[in-house]
């Protein structure tokens, strides 16, 4: 019986012709990634490991402060310092505030990650590499020690389930409808510790912004990795960035799933997640009049310059509802530069919304954005958990940017289609 592309992946890296799934190998690790908030932790660890004194590969050991950065406070200040500190002293790579972004779009617009790679990094949607037909995912920060004084990790050998979209998507739906969609009909529990492998022609067209945001998101499937083939989209974005000399793998056709999931993307509308859970999802036809106080685009799930220019053609000549705050987190400052180039700044401010330096902050409830008591936000983000943005009785609701964008100028869930029969505003 043949291998899928994460079982090839991860043979290779163990040095061996086969894994099966259940096994416990241990593997070499390619990029070794921490923020501000693991790599602390990671660093304690690190420190009491006997004999360790450098970390072995330096060059993929990434450190990116995201989470509370630019700090919101001094004892932030004081962490990141820390690990700053570590990772300069240990002539790792350090990407600081105003030079880089969220972790989740540093390592690919850099040229860091790639086809064929094992990925790990001290937060849960590390998963987002396997975009790039890489095996991509999370682990804890003893784990991110470990590898940085060996340069291996373990893990065991996961399962796959193959998820097949077919048919041509409807205008307005993108890579993020399809995952909500999905997490929907699998629960955030139906792809426990699987690799949850993407295939089928509805992809063939599918930007890499979207595949980001669906590794990223198989996460809230329960899955240990997301993971796509690499093909011509693929490859062409990693010329984009300078990433050369890499290994595609790919599937067998007569490898073992244990789960083959069909959907028909034609019949998909887009998407809202309602709280408070990722897999409490309804078409936006269905969501009836549900107002709402705070809308934020953007962070490491739907922050690339694609969704930029999404919520971007829904705003333009429109204007944020008086009761609405918007929020725009652009995912790097590439993108934020690129989004000066190309005006769409102007647009955003000129619909009266705010954009904010790339951090994590809103999406995780710690600065630049946190929810109030009863509060109701409308995000592009990746979680919606009871307290996950603020207070523990606000409510997120998780859409894509167009849906976001059209429910900031509606002040309440709204859909592109409804927002752009609208006249636009005049705009100064």
């Amino acid at each position: 019986m043949g291998m899928t592309i994460s079982e090839k992946i991860l043979a290779a890296h163990a040095g061996r012709e086969r894994v099966e799934p259940g096994e416990i190998v241990m593997v070499d690790v390619d990029v070794n990634l921490a923020n501000e908030l693991s790599a602390a932790l990671a660093i304690d660890e690190f420190k009491k490991i006997k004999g360790a004194e450098r970390i072995k590969d330096p060059q993929g050991a990434i450190f990116v402060p995201d989470h509370f950065t630019p700090s919101k406070d001094i004892p932030t200040a004081r962490l990141v310092q820390r690990v700053r500190e570590f990772a300069l002293e240990q002539n790792a790579r350090w990407f600081e505030v105003g030079r880089a972004g969220i972790e989740h779009m540093v390592l690919p617009q850099h040229g860091i990650v790639g086809p064929g790679q094992v990925i790990i990094g001290g937060d849960s949607h590390t998963t987002t590499y396997g975009a790039l037909g890489a095996f991509s995912t999370g682990v804890g920060s003893t784990d991110v020690a470990v590898a940085w004084a060996i340069g291996k990790t373990w893990l065991r050998v996961p399962p796959s389930v193959k998820v097949t979209y077919h048919g041509r998507l409807r205008p307005w739906v993108t890579g993020k409808d399809l995952i909500l969609y999905t997490i929907g009909q699998m629960t955030v529990d139906g792809a426990t510790y699987m690799a949850m492998e993407f295939h089928g022609e509805t992809l063939r067209g599918l930007p890499m912004a979207g595949r980001f945001t669906m590794a990223n998101m198989s996460i809230e499937a329960g899955a240990k990795n997301g993971i796509f083939h690499v093909d011509d989209v693929t490859r062409e974005f990693l010329a984009s960035v300078g990433h050369t000399g890499y290994t595609e793998f790919a599937g067998d056709p007569d490898a073992h799933y244990v789960k083959e999931i069909e959907i028909d993307a034609a019949e998909i509308e887009p998407q809202v997640a309602f709280p408070s859970m990722p897999d409490n999802t309804r078409a936006i036809s269905e969501v009836g009049t549900i107002e709402i106080d705070q809308v934020v685009i953007g962070t490491c799930t739907n922050g690339w310059i694609e969704d930029m220019r999404e919520a971007a053609h829904v705003l333009r000549g429109h204007k944020v509802s008086p009761r609405v705050r918007c929020i725009i987190v652009p995912g790097s400052q590439e993108v934020q530069r690129q989004m000066v180039r190309e005006r769409l700044m102007d647009i955003f401010m000129d619909a009266e919304c705010i954009v904010s330096t790339s951090t994590c902050g809103p999406c995780i409830g710690g600065h630049m954005g946190v929810l109030g008591d009863h509060e109701r936000c409308v995000s592009t983000t990746n979680r919606n958990f009871v307290g996950r943005m603020g207070s523990r009785s606000a409510e997120i609701y998780l859409t894509s940017p167009a849906v976001a964008a059209a429910s900031a100028i509606a002040g309440r869930l709204a859909g592109p289609d409804e927002i752009l029969r609208l006249p636009p505003v005049a705009v100064a």
